[in-house]
């Protein structure tokens, strides 16, 4: 009734803006402000709802709430305000969403209504195209086990904003997908240095057109701000980035409007010449670093060598060597002689020098709660050294004491970890030469060709093929790789994609076809429009793809990772433990008097054996084993063609109980080859041969290719010059035609011959039956209208392909092959299992 009286006052002309407002949810608010009512009310009744450009969408963290009568009573406060036209609250992920009218009530209003129910609000997202979460990848220094990559991974995991984060400890990396309008890259790094370990970024998710420039010519911070302006008065730059110490500039830009070599034309123009602008050498943060950082413990270990070997010379050697053991003891001071003396000396530096690095992990991780591998190493080197220390110092101020020193202990176990740590950083600097070699798949240059307003060709230069600019056109060579995405906007050719599709066959390619940057042009030339170039192409995906899957934790890596969390604590009571149950037995004479060495006591035997306890359970290959292994089966892989999406589907491989094999690439060599050649008349074959490869020198077509090569081996001279082929025609799909000399020669498949008139004979059709049967391809061959052989092409099996389906069976997994043809590669190959 109320809605037919309102449809009848509006047709009668009396409605009102008030009377147009649909009814309000709490009658002391109007739904709309005056403003919007008024507009709804125009066309008296056409559209009753306001119009949408006048509403906004914001978007609220709501913290403190516990249940859902939290968010009901948030949700009824926000709906009571004036020009609310919805709101929903999910207490799940405590937010609010909001749509109302900004001429009525405002983001403060709101959060502050939401504050007066009692919770904590604040404003995160309005109407924006921005994504909501993106993905920042960080390079951390310093990580030393799996306790340290756990704790920056739960420091990062607290962090409001944060969805997920994972830090590995292989790659020494942390990928975290966050809320940029809840937290910024650099708190996320500011957290990770608070934990005690230092943070570099390498991405934030929204630079993924960014380039590094390095300029030269540079003398003064002014002439960097010049340019830094330049730059940014450009249209299409997001953002400018200035190292005046590196004289680096970094430039993120939108590649729809501009690019690189804009970029360095405006530089260089800026500088009237003096200043001259590079691309930055790629990888120069994180490969830096990784060099630095091996180079530190190379020279460490090499420093510690020099101090402990003398050490342990005059420790373990020396005392044995008559003359060379009497002068090591001799008194200097009381009891103390020149041997501990030495060694004290000695030990020290490799001690508080050396091995300060530990020292500083461990009172990074204890002034965090945790422990580290360094907490065990700093215990159980400390724990040997200063007991030394005691017995040193108590012998040089007693006639009786005799001391017995630990100082070879802790700085041959400080030397020796060092060179597992330097051992295994090159193991982990083994893990990126995967990426490192897809990298390597583009080309370094381009042929760029440059064209007039109506199209015409003008020249063609040489430029690095990272300063590839959106619809550039690029020519691309025979033989050369495709520098970049694109479509073939002129000529024709076969390109090997086997990179990306794992088809060993080249695949033709014309004008609208499209190219992937990093594939090999087989023949003919190329010109290509750039669509996809830098972060965009293809290959940089398939980049990210495998750093993502060498960043994704198994499952069996993250039991270990929960375990090493309470290894330390483990070792270190597992360790006094040990101390304590031998020191009783040995002062209770719970074992032979015998056991202990003459140079100790049942003290000093008690203590070595709970420092090794302590040092040698460190969780260094519990933690590190897994995503190593991880690394190196997924950058191999990535290598070889095949994509691994991170560890848990190597881990799952055990599982497989069924395979499925494509024929040519994979089963096959993906190189058809000439298997047989039947010849129907009196012809000589090398004759036959001639005629044919004559025609055939002029397709592109891998089949001709392989006709070509078997022709070859009749000839004797190496670059030999087959006769002139006249009227050359290629019919896609069917075969060619052409005149050589006075002869019409056809060389095509059975639909050719019909088409073309010529009778095939009986004997000709059981030849190509044949063919098919074997999993070949049967080729006609006809000179003036007859029919003089079939040639027969084959794909030929690898030579490992037997052992592996034979050994596949062996362990009961189902082989399947998925291909068109099948007959006669089945007979070669063992019969599949199930």
């Amino acid at each position: 009734m109320a809605s037919r009286a309102f449809l009848m006052s509006c047709l009668k002309g009396e409605g009102s803006s008030r009377d147009l407002s649909p009814r309000p949810r709490y009658p002391s608010m109007p739904r709309y402000p005056k403003g919007v009512a008024a507009v709804a009310a125009i066309g008296c009744g056409n559209d009753v709802e306001a119009p949408p450009e006048d509403r906004r969408t914001a978007m609220f963290s709501v913290i403190g709430m516990t249940c859902s009568a939290c968010a009901g009573s948030v949700e009824k406060a926000i709906k009571r305000l004036p020009g609310i036209q919805n709101a929903a609250v999910d207490v799940l992920n405590n937010r609010a969403q909001v749509i109302f009218y900004p001429n009525f009530v405002s983001e403060d209003q709101i959060r502050e209504t939401i504050e007066d129910v009692g919770f904590e609000a604040a404003l995160i997202q309005e109407d924006s195209k921005e994504p909501s979460t993106l993905t920042c990848r960080l390079h951390i220094k310093g990580m030393t086990c799996t306790t340290c990559s756990n704790t920056v991974e739960s420091a990062l995991q607290s962090v409001l904003g944060v969805r997920k984060a994972i830090v590995a400890l292989a790659t020494e990396e942390a990928e975290i997908r966050y809320d940029p309008k809840l937290v910024s890259a650099d708190q996320l790094m500011k957290e990770v240095d608070e934990t005690g370990f230092e943070a570099i970024l390498i991405t934030t998710g929204v630079d993924r057109n960014k380039i590094q420039l390095k300029i030269e010519g540079v003398r003064t911070e002014r002439s960097m701000r010049i340019v830094e302006s330049s730059l940014q008065a450009l249209p299409g730059i997001e953002e400018v980035d200035i190292d005046p110490i590196l004289y680096k500039v970094s430039v993120s830009y939108k590649p729809d409007q501009t690019g690189p070599r804009n970029f360095i034309e405006v530089i260089q123009s800026t500088g009237s010449g003096r200043f001259l602008a590079t691309i930055y050498p790629e990888g120069g943060g994180r490969e830096s670093h990784k060099r630095e950082e091996i180079r530190q413990y190379y020279q460490s270990f090499l420093w510690s060598l020099l101090f402990t070997i003398p050490v342990f010379l005059t420790s373990m050697v020396f005392m044995y060597i008559p003359g060379v053991n009497h002068a090591l003891d001799t008194k200097v001071v009381n009891m103390l002689t020149i041997g501990e003396l030495l060694r004290w000396i000695l030990s020290t530096p490799v001690q508080f020098i050396i091995g300060r690095r530990f020292y500083i992990g461990s009172y990074k991780a204890l002034r965090h709660g945790s422990a580290n591998m360094d907490v065990l190493i700093a215990l159980g080197t400390n724990t040997a050294y200063f007991y030394s220390l005691y017995s040193v110092v108590r012998a040089a101020t007693s006639p009786n004491f005799e001391s017995t020193d630990f100082f070879e202990t802790s700085s041959m176990l400080i030397s020796f970890i060092l060179l597992g740590k330097y051992l295994e950083i090159l193991a982990k600097g083994k893990t990126s030469e995967a990426i490192a070699k897809l990298m390597d798949l583009a080309p370094e240059t381009a042929i760029l060709l440059t064209h007039d307003e109506s199209g015409n060709l003008l020249g063609e230069s040489e430029i690095d093929s990272r300063l590839i600019q959106k619809n550039d056109v690029i020519k691309v060579v025979p033989g050369a790789k495709v520098a970049c995405d694109g479509f073939v906007i002129w000529g024709q050719s076969h390109v090997n994609e086997s990179m990306i599709t794992g088809e060993a066959r080249p695949v033709a390619k014309r004008k609208g076809d499209s190219v992937i940057g990093g594939t090999v042009n087989e023949n003919g030339v190329l010109h290509v429009r750039a669509t996809h170039v830098g972060s965009e192409s293809a290959l940089s995906q398939i980049v990210r793809l495998v750093e993502s899957a060498q960043m994704a934790k198994a499952p069996v890596q993250k039991s270990a990772d929960r375990i090493s969390q309470y290894f330390v604590p483990l070792v270190i009571t597992l360790s006094l433990l040990t101390w304590l149950v031998w020191f009783l037995s040995g002062k209770y004479n719970g074992y032979p008097k015998s056991w202990i060495p003459s140079s100790m006591d049942s003290f000093q035997l008690a203590l070595q054996f709970g420092i090794s306890v302590m040092v040698i359970a460190c969780p260094c290959a519990l933690g590190l084993a897994t995503p190593t292994a991880v690394m190196v089966g997924t950058g191999v892989g990535a290598s070889q063609g095949v994509l691994i999406k991170g560890g848990k589907a190597l881990e799952s491989a055990h599982k497989v109980n069924c395979i499925v094999f494509d024929k040519t690439g994979t089963l096959t060599t993906g190189k058809p080859v000439v298997v047989s050649t039947r010849l129907l008349k009196n012809i000589a074959l090398h004759e036959f041969y001639e005629c044919v490869a004559a025609a055939e020198v002029n397709s592109e077509h891998p089949l001709a290719k392989a006709i070509v090569e078997h022709a070859k081996k009749f000839k004797e001279e190496e670059n030999y010059t087959w006769p002139e082929a006249r009227d050359f025609v290629s019919i896609t799909g069917h075969g060619v035609k052409a005149m050589i000399g006075n002869k019409e020669l056809l060389v095509g498949n059975k639909s050719l011959m019909i088409d073309s008139g010529i009778q095939i004979p009986d004997q000709a059709l059981e030849l190509l039956m044949e063919a098919e049967e074997m999993a070949q391809t049967g080729i006609l061959v006809a000179i003036n209208h007859e029919i003089l052989g079939v040639i027969a092409i084959s794909d030929p099996l690898k030579p490992a392909a037997q052992d592996v389906i034979s050994i596949l069976k062996s362990m009961n997994v189902r082989s399947i092959m998925v291909t068109g043809t099948t007959g006669a590669l089945q007979k070669q190959l063992p019969k599949r299992s199930g």
